[in-house]
């Protein structure tokens, strides 16, 4: 079963009726006990970082997540929800992460040229990096598919961890891997039939350590 994380932020709906779609057993939960019960746990997440961690907190939930993944459950973060895998956001502020994955969360704006929006909503192109296997999570992708954003940060000094990015202005990155735990900046639940097979590769993931 798939446990998508409910702690007040992100579309569940969308993303548990993708799950669906594709044939996935899956719930929407508060309950650590049911993550813990879970084969796999998705953390969703829109808006600001700061007031996403100071939820999860306050719910206990960072340590469920953390506990389940450091375990060797498959964790996919979408969003908001990959930024919180990592050490430090810097938006408006520096906020603590669940410090699952080496890296910060900086601003998008000073790596752009003038003229360019931000937030960046719209749809970019894989690319894969070329000196490493193509990440589990796009086993199903063929670098140059076409996916859905709406950042105006973006994972930093995470080099290692990097499996796609996407080009606005700058490359940027669009999703990353550890072990066990995986992160898409973009999201995949609005990606169409691009965003349904990363979901399905998901969903085909098992378990191992970070």
């Amino acid at each position: 079963m798939i446990a998508i994380v409910d702690y007040g932020v992100g579309n569940l709906y969308s993303l548990r009726s993708s799950f669906e779609y594709i044939g996935a057993a899956v719930t929407v939960t508060g309950d650590p006990e049911v993550l813990a019960e879970s084969a796999r746990i998705v953390l969703p997440g829109v808006g600001a970082f700061k007031d996403a961690a100071e939820k999860l907190r306050a719910t206990g939930l960072d340590e469920a997540v953390r506990r389940e993944a450091l375990g060797g459950k498959p964790l996919l973060g979408i969003c908001l929800g990959m930024q919180m895998l990592f050490d430090v956001s810097l938006e408006f502020g520096e906020h603590r992460g669940l410090g699952l994955i080496p890296g910060r969360v900086a601003p998008i704006e000073p790596l752009l040229p003038p003229g360019l929006k931000v937030p960046h909503i719209g749809w970019n192109a894989l690319v894969f990096p070329e000196d490493k296997p193509k990440s589990r999570l796009f086993r199903y992708v063929q670098a140059g598919e076409h996916v859905y954003f709406v950042p105006s940060y973006h994972a930093a000094d995470c080099e290692e961890a990097v499996t796609a990015r996407a080009e606005y202005g700058a490359m940027l990155t669009a999703a990353v891997e550890r072990g066990n735990i995986f992160g898409t900046q973009f999201h995949p639940e609005k990606s169409g039939q691009t965003g349904l097979n990363i979901l399905r590769a998901f969903c085909e993931m098992e378990g191992g350590r970070p």
